[in-house]
């Protein structure tokens, strides 16, 4: 069971590191489009700005997701690192819990946004893209987060990146 949960776990990594990575390269394309056609046809694209804001919205949220279980999201550990390796387990395991009852109350505090820009079909300015799907990203992130955490929890314990090296967690 548990060698499912790591195998699904790292598939849905690689999913999420490879949507991440096409984000980022559409958002590079759309910004040299941009430029190119700015200062050699004195022509812009008028969406550009709000896509490659988008973009990288989702690049950041979906990529969190690999990094919460990798346990290198931002934490102040400073404290636990001198603590002894007992304590540090009870903490850290604390502090995984913490993230991912943070992250499961801000998906369900995004809920009823989420439903209203649908309701109301909100859409950007420019680009005229649906508020809702660029919206939905920052919850969809940091919901696959506590997921990949909690099955980081239940397969590798509280064994954080001093001690999960990347080979590791890609067989």
């Amino acid at each position: 069971m548990i060698d499912i949960l790591t195998r699904v776990a790292n598939a849905l990594m690689a999913a999420l590191r490879i949507a991440a990575g096409a984000m980022l390269i559409a958002s590079v394309g759309i910004n040299f489009a941009n430029i190119v056609g700015r200062y050699i046809f004195s022509v812009s694209i008028p969406w550009a700005e709000e896509a490659m804001l988008f973009l990288m919205i989702g690049s950041v949220f979906l990529g969190a997701a690999p990094v919460g279980w990798l346990g290198r999201h931002i934490r102040m550990d400073i404290a636990v690192s001198v603590l002894p390796p007992s304590a540090r387990k009870i903490f850290e395991l604390f502090a995984d819990l913490v993230t991912i009852a943070t992250c499961v109350m801000l998906v369900i505090f995004a809920w009823p946004m989420l439903t209203m820009f649908a309701e109301l079909d909100q859409r950007s300015e420019t680009a005229n893209i649906p508020l809702v799907i660029p919206q939905a990203v920052v919850p969809l992130g940091l919901m696959l987060m506590a997921l990949l955490i909690a099955v980081r929890l239940i397969a590798l314990g509280t064994r954080h990146d001093a001690t999960i090296s990347a080979r590791e967690i890609e067989h």
